[in-house]
């Protein structure tokens, strides 16, 4: 389990930059944090130390009541925000969740404080990045499975991305549990591991992280230090 300090981001897109020999990076641009602290659980209250951190910001007309209570008993208050209009919106956070820390680190940290992407990343380090791969659809067997497909000769008829034989004759007669078939592909909780930070911009909250991360663009990712990777890496 990643127990390294992160935040919540969304995906903006991605890029390229060079660095000062002219070596260019491709990039995955994130727009990270800030979160704030919405509560902190502790070993004598839960059994376990985290922080409940909160980004981006919803319309209070369409946050539901149950979610307005808790924000209300943490103590987050909805906030007034210009509107496309130029009218007042009141605004909660958006998205909400917990990450499990070190009671070190959890310690730097107070309920209604903002961590920023300051606080938490720096050039030159790994990270882990976690998110809702693209839904795909129903996938055949070679797109989700990349199987190999069947021979396009010798009087092959409509099986060329086929799966061929899902199960067995008499014994045991049935297909067992667990045979790659064709299925729902993508939209699933994904994580890609030790991608490198080439950037921080600190005064617009964005990290470049080299590579790609999971989901299509403003698609909502956190983004902690790798848990394979010691910090002096």
């Amino acid at each position: 389990m990643n127990s390294n300090l992160g935040l919540i981001g969304k995906k903006l897109g991605c890029t390229q930059v060079f660095d000062a020999n002219g070596n260019v990076a491709r990039v995955t641009v994130i727009e990270a944090g800030p979160c704030l602290v919405v509560r902190k659980r502790t070993v004598e209250n839960d059994g376990y130390v985290a922080l409940q951190v909160a980004f981006g910001e919803k319309p209070a007309r369409l946050t539901d009541k149950p979610t307005r209570g808790y924000f209300e008993k943490s103590g987050v208050a909805a906030r007034t925000v210009k509107g496309k209009k130029g009218k007042d919106v009141e605004v909660f956070p958006r998205t909400l969740k917990e990450l499990r820390l070190p009671a070190d680190v959890a310690a730097r940290f107070e309920v209604g404080q903002t961590i920023t992407v300051a606080d938490v990343f720096k050039e030159g380090q790994f990270v882990d990045v976690t998110g809702t791969s693209k839904g795909r659809g129903f996938a055949g067997v070679i797109k989700r499975h990349h199987f190999a497909g069947f021979v396009s000769t010798h009087g092959t008829h409509e099986y060329f991305r086929h799966g061929g034989s899902i199960g067995t004759n008499m014994t045991p007669g049935r297909t067992l549990p667990g045979v790659r078939m064709p299925g729902h592909l993508g939209a699933k909780r994904s994580t890609v591991q030790n991608i490198k930070v080439v950037k921080v911009l600190a005064d617009e909250n964005l990290v470049l992280i080299e590579g790609s991360a999971p989901g299509g663009d403003n698609g909502i990712v956190t983004v902690r230090g790798a848990v394979k990777r010691s910090p002096k890496a």
